[in-house]
């Protein structure tokens, strides 16, 4: 018998990771979202029902859920924790890209009451990073440094941005407001996001600029290292810009009186970026991911580095940052709606990469889809 999955939003990401679904005659795969034209994107797929739903409260995500053995989830992240909360108080089992602000352990207790298991920002960073780190982690005998660099960015940057956006640029936008947490000699310490960039060169794409964004998260908390850092990817020049369009108050949420009428500065922003940081159908992009690991391993100094580096996918359409981040989602899914993640609970990735085996599982799945994860060992 058929087991039914249940997508929670269709956008790019979601679309993607309904597709793959898809592909497997083990499920039935509802995607449901409040938009048609989001839909649209897997109207006429074999093995894809839609369903028109407006997903911002709770009981209409309890309905929309309420026959599925297991739920995927890549909903804004405005809506994140209210529809983690509601999967979990159902007792279904969630695959999650949404990065929520908050902190998703809160409904730990709940889902081991319940019975089920929430692997959340299940996507490629949070995600994918911390599968690595949690791998990495788990081999090494002591780990003294973690240091990771993600973006998903155009192929040809173009003045005045050099930057166009794979999610709503609110979001974007957020992660150059939100003050970033990091772990310098063993203390967690606060900078300001866009601070301490700096420019690395990758082999085949040239000169990026990386700088300290909130992306942590949950790994100060589970992962024992004296200095742990993540930093954004994006072409140089761009980090400037929005540095200084936040220090005049282009990003802020609070009201401001405009003849008369109440406005908030980022919706305004967000309301003219959007046309421009738009990707126009077919246009190039990729998504590039480097984790830095250093530590002892049976008796030597060792840095561990893994790389990802994928690209805009013409003959299905598929984004780099949708293929990126809705495999890992879809592939995890599949292992929840299989009974192959036993513990119960709300589980940051990196709690699977402690698994021995996991990382090797699912990098081989994700190879089977085109994305290719490299990596190497130096001796220090």
């Amino acid at each position: 018998m058929k087991q039914k999955a249940v997508i929670l939003g269709c956008g790019m990401v979601g679309a993607t990771i309904a597709r793959d679904l898809a592909t497997d005659d083990q499920f039935e795969v509802t995607v449901a979202d409040v938009s048609a034209d989001n839909l649209a994107r897997v109207s006429g797929v074999t093995n894809v029902t839609i369903r028109v739903a407006d997903l911002s409260t709770p009981q209409a995500v309890a309905d929309v859920i309420q026959e599925a053995d297991v739920v995927l989830g890549a909903m804004p992240s405005r809506l994140g924790r209210m529809v983690l909360q509601t999967v979990i108080e159902a007792g279904k089992s969630f695959s999650d890209i949404s990065f929520m602000i908050e902190d998703a352990r809160e409904f730990d207790g709940l889902a081991q009451r319940k019975g089920v298991t929430a692997v959340v920002d299940c996507g490629v960073a949070p995600g994918l990073a911390n599968l690595i780190i949690g791998h990495c982690y788990a081999t090494l005998d002591r780990t003294d440094r973690i240091a990771y660099y993600v973006g998903g960015l155009p192929k040809s940057p173009a003045w005045p941005y050099f930057y166009k956006a794979p999610f709503a640029p609110s979001d974007v936008i957020e992660e150059y407001t939100r003050p970033a947490r990091l772990r310098v000699d063993g203390r967690n310490v606060v900078r300001p996001a866009l601070s301490e960039a700096e420019r690395i060169c990758f082999e085949g794409i040239g000169e990026l600029e990386a700088f300290n964004t909130d992306g942590l998260r949950s790994l100060l908390d589970t992962i024992d290292c004296p200095n742990m850092v993540e930093k954004t990817l994006r072409w140089p020049g761009h980090a400037e810009l929005m540095a200084i369009f936040r220090e005049t108050g282009f990003f802020s949420k609070e009201e401001i009186d405009v003849r008369g009428t109440r406005v908030r500065p980022l919706d305004v922003t967000a309301k003219l970026l959007f046309p421009m940081w738009t990707y126009k159908p077919g246009e190039e992009e990729f998504t590039i991911l480097r984790v830095v690991v250093e530590g002892q391993e049976r008796g030597e100094q060792v840095r561990l580095i893994y790389e990802l580096y994928d690209v805009y996918d013409a003959q299905s359409d598929q984004t780099s940052m949708a293929r990126t981040t809705g495999f890992p989602c879809a592939i995890v899914g599949r292992m929840l709606a299989r009974g192959e993640i036993t513990q119960n609970g709300v589980l940051p990735p990196e709690l699977l990469g402690k698994h021995p085996g996991m990382l090797e599982r699912i990098t081989e799945e994700l190879s089977r889809r085109g994305v290719h994860i490299q990596h190497r060992r130096e001796l220090l």
